[in-house]
């Protein structure tokens, strides 16, 4: 395996030459602002386009890479990923959620827009995803992209993503356990990067072992990403990160950091991220970057 000194030398060039593969999928793939519901779809462009660190995208590419897949299909369920994070995010920022009027450091969606433009955007790119998954560009087999669909609809619904988002304000000016706020970050953060990383071996039709060790890399690798976060909300700098800081305490939000306190928590950080890249194991040094990535993520300061 290459020296970690060197992987982040080279992870530098890869997430931004992934970055800029997802971006141009997704402005291919998004429609084009024409009609009675040109502002829709501007909203869309404007809430999916020109901004993030397309993580999620960069881990459908490594990790489909890995076997082989087709770089179009890789750049296809990329798009889609992007998107279900997107809407995520256009919700998340909305008044009856948190409420916040910058994201990457411009006005959020709805504060751009309106509010109820928002919700539609939201709804638009959400819909828009699965369709990107089904279509016949995605895969040749329709088995692979049925697998897809369902993998996606777990990570992003109930059981994943909107499920944790549920517990998040649940638990607003409550005190769970730290097994609680695991499982619900688990849900929050973890199953929609999970599904990144296994998309590839679904894609490649991956053989169980490998296709459980993308899954259990992207598991801690999502948990790790996300007290990061939770590390940045209380330390980060807001001008670096695009967004007002310091809003979970305010709205008294239990995290992994107001459990174990900063140290303690950024040392689980490490430890998950550790972890994370221990799974990669069975592949040797065809999955360096994704090593590097799980380093990336707690080093990061936006």
């Amino acid at each position: 395996m290459t020296d970690s000194r060197n992987l982040q030398s080279m992870l530098g060039p890869a997430l931004a030459e992934a970055a800029a593969f997802t971006e141009r999928s997704l402005d291919t793939l998004l429609p084009s602002v024409s009609g009675p519901e040109g502002r829709l779809l501007e909203a869309m462009r404007y809430a999916a386009l020109g901004g993030g660190k397309r993580l999620r995208g960069f881990l459908v590419q490594q990790s489909g890479r890995l076997f082989g897949v087709d770089r179009r299909a890789l750049g296809r369920v990329a798009a889609a990923v992007e998107c279900v994070h997107a809407y995520s995010l256009v919700h998340d920022d909305l008044p009856a959620m948190d409420d916040d009027d910058l994201r990457r450091g411009k006005p959020t969606v709805h504060k751009a827009f309106d509010e109820a433009t928002a919700i539609l955007a939201g709804d638009a790119l959400l819909t828009m995803a699965f369709g990107l998954l089904a279509a016949p560009d995605a895969h040749g087999d329709p088995f692979v992209r049925c697998e897809l669909v369902v993998r996606l609809a777990h990570g992003a619904g109930h059981a994943g993503m909107v499920g944790g988002q549920m517990m998040d304000i649940a638990f607003e000016h409550a005190s769970p356990g730290l097994p609680e706020i695991t499982r619900l970050q688990r849900m929050k953060t973890a199953a929609l990067i999970t599904f990144s990383c296994e998309a590839g071996a679904i894609l490649g039709r991956a053989s169980a072992s490998a296709r459980n060790a993308l899954s259990a890399y992207g598991q801690d690798l999502g948990l790790a990403f996300q007290i990061v976060d939770d590390l940045l909300d209380a330390e980060g700098d807001p001008a670096k990160m695009g967004k007002a800081a310091g809003k979970d305490a305010d709205r008294g939000k239990p995290t992994v950091v107001s459990v174990l306190g900063a140290d303690r928590a950024r040392a689980q950080a490490e430890a998950l991220a550790a972890q994370a890249a221990g799974h990669l194991d069975l592949f040797d040094e065809r999955a360096d970057l994704l090593r590097a990535a799980a380093e990336f993520v707690i080093s990061r300061r936006a």
